[in-house]
């Protein structure tokens, strides 16, 4: 697409919006720089779709601003803020064929004949459609009907692009296939992508940066390996990756700051930002805990071991997971690649390790933190 413009920034300061006694947007405030590629991540009603469609113009917002490129567009129709939209749905047209879909916004636009032809052939090129023109979406797989949506959202040659969980109807494979899609096309283009997904999966592998959406407002804002490895709070935490929480109260020890907890006392990493007599919550991922045989010989005194025995082994392919009932009266996982499993089995007497330094430890806000492991999956 040789006409290709470079992004737009997007700045969201302050936006509010209120269905009678529910509010959906409480203050959101968020800066894209433009070319970025935000996934705005949480569960359904956390105000991330809302978010999306107070962009496109398709939700007036009670309250707050939005500007692309520094001006303000709250009050520009959605037609005129040339914005690029993919839904899930995808949102075909059944009478028409694939060119005649992907044509459609620019003979909105009354682009003249032989600039729409050449848009149209340079878009499915882009989308790997070539040669699909004269097909029906009927006569498409549900993969290439997405890719129809998408060429037909970029053929004007928009400076932003929006998608609705475009994904969310795919098999798991084929997921996987168009997120690195979404990725080539996206570095191709230069232009702002802003997508919306409760797969953690997802954001992960696709997202410059990921906004963490909860109750109507954004929790964290971060790059995949900043959220991940240091999450602002026990929801991300949880949210974004499996996750063991152990919660306790601080405590100040001749061995220094540790986690006591029921049954179990935990060193703390060194840099902690919490204070003795407070409540907290001790973070750790699966692939950061070691399972080794429980054997006299006493655990590394630089770390943490929680006794146990294994209740079931999961075999995933390249990974295996490691269920431990501990002791203290909670189940932990913990995941190791293949080629260097442990040789511990289902039923063995076993210590659930892991170094300090690996864990992250927040305050427990909640007050009901409930020790135990909490996969995504749960979150969603």
């Amino acid at each position: 697409m040789s006409e290709q413009t470079h992004g737009a920034s997007i700045d969201l300061r302050n936006l509010v919006k209120r269905y009678g006694e529910v509010t959906a947007l409480a203050d959101v405030s968020l800066t894209m720089p433009a070319g970025e590629f935000v996934t705005l991540l949480g569960p359904s009603g956390s105000g991330k779709t809302t978010t999306l469609n107070s962009i496109a113009g398709f939700t007036r917002l009670d309250d707050g601003h939005i500007l692309v490129d520094g001006s303000p567009i709250e009050a520009v129709p959605p037609h005129r803020r040339n914005i690029g939209m993919v839904f899930q749905s995808y949102a075909l047209f059944p009478h028409m064929t694939v060119s005649a879909n992907v044509a459609f916004p620019l003979k909105r636009r009354k682009v003249p004949k032989h600039v729409l032809k050449r848009r149209v052939a340079e878009s499915l090129a882009l989308v790997g459609l070539d040669g699909m023109h004269d097909r029906y979406p009927r006569e498409l797989s549900g993969g290439q009907q997405q890719r129809v949506a998408l060429a037909r959202a970029l053929v004007f040659e928009p400076r932003v692009l929006l998608m609705d969980e475009p994904l969310g109807a795919l098999d798991r494979r084929l997921r996987a296939n168009l997120q690195l899609e979404f990725k080539r096309i996206h570095r191709e283009l230069g232009i702002t992508f802003v997508y919306v997904t409760h797969d953690q999966d997802e954001a992960l592998v696709m997202s410059d940066r990921i906004a963490v959406f909860n109750h109507g407002a954004v929790e964290q804002v971060g790059t995949a390996e900043e959220l991940y490895e240091r999450p602002a709070s026990l929801f991300v935490a949880e949210f974004l990756g499996d996750s063991n929480v152990l919660p306790g109260v601080v405590v100040d020890s001749a061995g220094g700051r540790r986690l006591r907890g029921d049954g179990y006392e935990l060193a703390l990493p060194d840099d902690a930002a919490v204070t003795a007599g407070t409540s907290a919550v001790m973070m750790v991922r699966p692939e950061r805990v070691v399972v080794v045989p429980d054997v006299p010989a006493a655990p590394p005194a630089s770390g943490n071991a929680l006794p146990g025995r294994v209740k079931q082994v999961i075999y995933m392919g390249g990974i295996r997971r490691l269920e431990v009932g501990l002791a203290a009266g909670f189940t932990m996982i913990a995941q190791e690649q293949a080629g260097g499993e442990s040789t511990v089995a289902a039923g063995d007497a076993v210590l659930a390790t892991w170094h300090p330094r690996l864990a992250v430890v927040l305050p427990d806000t909640s007050g009901d933190a409930t020790a135990g492991a909490v996969t995504g999956a749960l979150a969603e």
